[in-house]
């Protein structure tokens, strides 16, 4: 949802949530980042200065690195604590997407369940 409120392109979306790697589409700056972001989720005890000066060195301040470490432990974080209480998608990127004429920018997406109450 992020990079949709970003301006992504949906295509860049879409392999940044399927796990592709880095798409095509981004700045080199953006693309260093997502490198880091990815490191820091899958083994963060593996970063190294050398990383972080990589992000230095295409433009990036150590408060904004700081900040991009703080927001991939949080959402670690809540993905984690979603995980252990067995929640379920709330469909984030829905609130995203331009309102549809006739339509209703909270409106439910589809359930992946079925009807609950029709069992």
């Amino acid at each position: 949802m992020f990079l949709q409120l970003q301006g992504q392109a949906d295509e860049v979306v879409q392999s940044v949530r399927a796990g592709e790697g880095v798409p095509d589409g981004l700045s080199d700056a953006e693309r260093e980042l997502l490198r880091f972001v990815r490191l820091v989720t899958e083994s963060a005890y593996k970063t190294t200065d050398a990383d972080v000066a990589r992000l230095r060195a295409v433009g990036y301040t150590d408060p904004q690195i700081a900040e991009a470490v703080y927001i991939t432990a949080l959402f670690a974080f809540f993905n984690r604590v979603a995980d252990a209480f067995g929640l379920e998608d709330p469909h984030y990127e829905q609130m995203a997407k331009p309102i549809q004429p006739g339509g209703s920018a909270w409106q439910s997406p589809p359930s992946d369940r079925g009807d609950p109450g029709k069992e």
